[in-house]
């Protein structure tokens, strides 16, 4: 079962994305060696604020400490406000 989520005012919910297993230069990271998440993540709502720029599907980065850490069908999601959105990956 999946579970909707909209989220209100000028927040955003933002799926995390997995953390690299691999360096540019070919050498696996383990699991162990990072225990921070990613700060960036897919735009899976947003709410209906209209100062809200981002919209659906589109990869972020947000701030490192910002949000609320939630788990959806036990996926890693963050719940942002808006300004917390540091910028559009392309």
């Amino acid at each position: 079962m999946s579970t909707k989520i909209t989220p209100l005012g000028d927040n955003v919910l933002i799926k995390i994305a997995a953390p690299e297993t691999k360096t540019a230069s070919g050498i696996f990271i383990p699991d162990s060696a990072s225990n921070e998440r990613s700060q960036q993540g897919k735009i899976v709502a947003v709410g209906d604020s209209k100062k809200i720029v981002v919209k659906k599907g589109q990869v972020v980065m947000f701030k490192k400490y910002g949000g609320e850490e939630i788990k959806i069908d036990n996926i890693d999601h963050v719940i942002v406000k808006n300004e917390e959105i540091i910028a559009i990956v392309e």
